[in-house]
């Protein structure tokens, strides 16, 4: 599969603080990639390096395509409405204005708001409706589904999974592990300005390993505990239960979760 970008050897820094530490990842042509990081990890500077923000110290970034950028919050006049948005944003990209991507994204729903009216929701579809407006090749979408209530998430989700099927290459930034389980072929974790990880959910969940977590309930609480090897551990505390007294209500076991593998690579513990 062809490679919509790749970036090589990113460096970073901010006086004596290292950012980027020669960040290596590439996206390919066709897929959802989800780039991760706790708070500090350089995820907000590693994209708008690529995006073309922000000045980087060294390295080299390739994006085969044009792109279109989504942030979190927009710059637009209190009283424009969307309508004229996407007017003047097409008229900035030289392009014509697609109506069946504004009437996918539910534009016309609330074209005679002004910006200020708009819901945090509303105003997600039309940010990714400028981004959309020079029919990208590559849409970076910053938190895309942030502050959207659960009708909101699932719809711009559809709308994601469609662009996929465009033939759209999409880089997504998240905090969510649920959404990035459900929409993203790949994922990258950033960890002290380099690349920890890059896979799929499921060899992410091979790289860490089997984890559970055994939830035992007493009569007097409730503990939880955490295991690579499920059977010896449930045995053991079973013993250790029944010589200390206590009597099991109940026993849950569930396998470790994305977030919890997540934070084990993004911390170093793997």
């Amino acid at each position: 599969m062809n490679e919509a970008m790749k970036i090589s050897g990113l460096k970073k820094s901010y006086g004596t603080h290292v950012v980027l530490n020669g960040l290596e990842f590439c996206v390919r042509q066709g897929e959802i990639f989800a780039l991760l990081g706790v708070n500090g990890a350089g995820k907000t500077t590693s994209l708008e390096c690529i995006e073309g923000l922000r000045k980087y110290d060294s390295g080299h970034i390739t994006i085969n395509g044009r792109i279109g950028i989504q942030l979190q919050s927009a710059s637009l006049p209190e009283h424009i409405k969307p309508l004229e948005a996407v007017r003047l944003f097409a008229k900035w990209n030289k392009s014509s204005i697609d109506k069946t991507i504004l009437d996918a994204l539910g534009i016309y729903e609330f074209a005679e708001k002004q910006y200020y009216q708009l819901s945090t929701g509303q105003k997600r579809r039309l940010h990714l409706a400028l981004a959309l407006t020079r029919d990208p090749d590559i849409i970076f979408l910053d938190e895309p589904t942030a502050g959207l209530d659960v009708e909101g998430r699932l719809s711009l989700h559809r709308q994601i999974r469609q662009l996929k099927a465009m033939g759209k290459t999409i880089l997504l930034a998240s905090h969510d592990m649920a959404e990035v389980e459900s929409l993203c072929d790949r994922i990258a974790i950033l960890s002290e300005g380099k690349i920890a990880f890059a896979g799929t959910v499921e060899q992410l969940g091979e790289t860490v390993g089997k984890q559970y977590n055994i939830t035992i309930q007493t009569e007097s609480g409730t503990e939880t505990y955490e295991s690579g090897i499920i059977g010896e551990t449930l045995l053991s505390l079973l013993t250790q239960y029944k010589e200390n007294g206590e009597s099991i209500v109940d026993i849950q076991i569930n396998r470790g979760t994305l977030e919890q593998h997540f934070m084990k690579i993004a911390k170093g513990e793997s």
